[in-house]
């Protein structure tokens, strides 16, 4: 649960959130962890109840509204959002200790890499996964550890930078881990693993134990990262002060460890986000080829159209990707976990309604965004 949810873009926004708010940074991890986790669980949750079945879950809304969302979410996650940022942030990231680097080349280069890697499907994916969580997990602990009590004397009364109200800062930038959408996505892994270790019931009713007990352990570590990182950069507002959001993640690295641990950091987590990358790009190629082209173009097509539109967008750069999806997420978020809802109180207790109260959160959702 937790590495399916945890990317560097975790770890981002709360350094984000530490950077930019001074007095009331409890309220703003509040916010962050109510939409960047409890909402993610929540719909990873109600998709386990569909057996990880994505296309039988959006459609209780109807079947040509669930493939447009289906469709929407797929575009979100990947060319036009998640595989870029991971591609952008990555750059940003080794930009500090290789200052030679330029965005469009490194981009090509990117996607040529994870075009090899997903055609072939190496087994790298699970070597680097396997290996890479660890040292990432113990040097973001060192660099919470170390930023928290061996730093600077913090200072939470500095100015804020956002107009927003704390609280509502953070739900905004819960927003943006995309998280809840990653859910829809991986939870058909999530619910065949669970499913395995229930030996004598695979009843839907029998898997609800080791869903809870795995959310809850996934949450409260990535809770603690949020915590530990929201409150790192407050101690370091003043270095931070300035820097880009792509490039916080490099730079706290670079202060709290000092250049060579903290470019061991940078590395794990330019691995991180492509191992990502890659995951999201087999994702969207194989529902473009088995979904919407039946079968009739080749996956090697359907990942040169995924990664030739991502290399495009890749120029907006990180901050302004999450600009562009910003407003998107904040109209479609609250209406995903209503979608969520309504279908966990149908599997549980046969409740039918959906339609209505889906469609009318997207409404409400769009008028407070636009004319609020």
């Amino acid at each position: 649960m937790f590495s399916m949810f945890f990317g560097a873009g975790n770890i981002t926004f709360p350094l984000m959130i530490g950077q930019s708010i001074g007095q009331g940074l409890i309220y703003a991890i509040i916010g962050l962890i109510l939409t960047g986790i409890f909402i993610p669980f929540s719909g990873l949750f109600s998709m386990i109840l569909f057996e990880g079945n994505y296309r039988t879950f959006f459609q209780r809304i109807g079947r040509i509204p669930g493939m447009g969302i289906i469709l929407i979410l797929l575009a979100i996650i990947g060319p036009f959002g998640g595989i870029p940022r991971c591609i952008t942030l990555t750059y940003s990231t080794l930009k500090i200790y290789f200052s030679s680097l330029e965005l469009i080349s490194f981009s090509v280069v990117s996607a040529a890499v994870i075009f090899l890697l997903s055609w072939r499907r190496s087994r790298i994916l699970e070597i680097i996964g396997y290996g890479l969580a660890p040292l990432l997990v113990v040097t973001l602990a060192v660099i919470i550890f170390k930023g928290l009590f061996f730093s600077p004397s913090p200072d939470y009364a500095n100015p804020s930078q956002v107009s927003l109200h704390p609280f509502l800062y953070g739900l905004r930038e819960g927003y943006n881990t995309m998280d809840l959408l990653a859910a829809f996505f991986f939870s058909s892994l999530v619910y065949h693993k669970l499913k395995t270790q229930v030996k004598n019931d695979n009843s839907k009713k029998s898997l609800l134990a080791p869903i809870l007990k795995a959310s809850l352990i996934g949450a409260s570590l990535l809770s603690a990262i949020y915590i530990g990182f929201s409150y790192v950069a407050a101690n370091f507002h003043t270095a931070l002060s300035g820097v880009p959001i792509e490039d916080l993640l490099g730079r706290i690295g670079h202060i709290v460890l000092g250049p060579e641990a903290g470019l061991i950091t940078c590395l794990s987590i330019a691995l991180t986000c492509l191992t990502t990358a890659i995951a999201l790009t087999v994702i969207c190629a194989e529902f473009i080829q088995s979904t919407l082209f039946k079968g009739k173009l080749r996956y090697e097509s359907c990942l040169g159209i995924i990664l030739a539109l991502t290399t495009c967008v890749c120029f907006l750069e990180f901050e302004g990707i999450v600009r562009m999806l910003s407003p998107v997420l904040e109209v479609i978020y609250p209406s995903l976990l209503m979608l969520a809802f309504f279908n966990i109180l149908h599997k549980l207790y046969q409740v039918h309604h959906v339609k209505v109260p889906v469609f009318a959160t997207s409404f409400v959702a769009f008028v407070i965004k636009h004319f609020g």
